[in-house]
């Protein structure tokens, strides 16, 4: 059914979700164009073509439209079932899916929070995550459209420097989940599976989040990252994020 005509996968460069469509794409033979949409400016685009604002979202040779990365995997599943992105066993089978539902609904927002505050609080990072965009925006320009962007995407990720700081300060436990993944085999097998393919990602992106970044180094959770992804643009340089409770300063003594 998908050797005739490419699908068509409509992205955000730089997007984790958008990255796990692609390479399950590619680890199935699937070809599919890319189609890149603005950052922001992609909410209207997807909710007029998908009836949803965000991406990815793919459109089959045969017409079909589905958005979201997990429902996108889901039915590339069912569509090129070789080489599985599920495991034979029920027991491990239900565990990955269990961990990939996680991957999306829980772990995969922090990426975007830390991102697009620190996009807010210093715009000329989005230069570095524009490195390999194939949009034509010159650097000058991407500069000069950073706040509004980051202003769209916070209203639309609920960003804030609280909501960030407690992502912080949560993230080690959430690592530690990843690498306990890891250790059961849920995660890191040698044949790739939806919750590599959904969890790897965001934490590829966190990585490149300087405030970030040392929570994440030489972790197991690290290691699968740079193998499945290995390149990724951006950096948000230390310092920028609001530190952890934890790591915060302590407020002055009152009189």
């Amino acid at each position: 059914m998908l050797d005739a005509v490419p699908a068509k996968l409509y992205v955000v460069h730089g997007s984790h979700p958008c990255a796990t469509v692609e390479r399950a794409l590619e680890l199935k033979g699937i070809p599919y164009k890319t189609v890149e949409l603005m950052p922001a400016m992609h909410a209207a685009h997807q909710r007029l073509r998908f009836g949803q604002r965000t991406v990815p979202g793919i459109k089959l040779e045969d017409g079909e439209k589905v958005v979201g990365s997990r429902a996108i995997l889901q039915r590339l599943e069912e569509l090129a079932p070789e080489p599985p992105l599920l495991p034979a066993d029920p027991e491990l089978r239900a565990r990955v899916q269990d961990a990939e539902r996680w991957g999306e609904e829980v772990f995969q927002p922090i990426a975007r929070r830390l991102v697009w505050l620190g996009m807010r609080r210093h715009p000329a990072a989005i230069v570095a995550f524009g490195e390999h965009s194939t949009l034509p925006v010159p650097d000058v320009m991407a500069r000069l459209s950073a706040p509004m962007i980051s202003r769209v995407e916070g209203m639309l990720n609920d960003v804030s420097e609280g909501a960030v700081r407690a992502d912080l300060e949560a993230l080690p436990g959430h690592l530690d989940r990843i690498d306990a993944y890891i250790a059961d085999g849920v995660m890191g097998r040698q044949d790739v599976n939806v919750a590599d393919l959904q969890i790897a990602p965001t934490v590829r992106l966190m990585m490149t989040v300087g405030d970030a970044r040392p929570l994440i180094d030489g972790r197991p959770a690290a290691q699968l990252a740079t193998r499945l992804f290995p390149d990724w643009d951006g950096d948000v340089p230390v310092g920028v994020l609001p530190a952890p409770a934890a790591r915060a300063p302590a407020a002055a003594p009152t009189a």
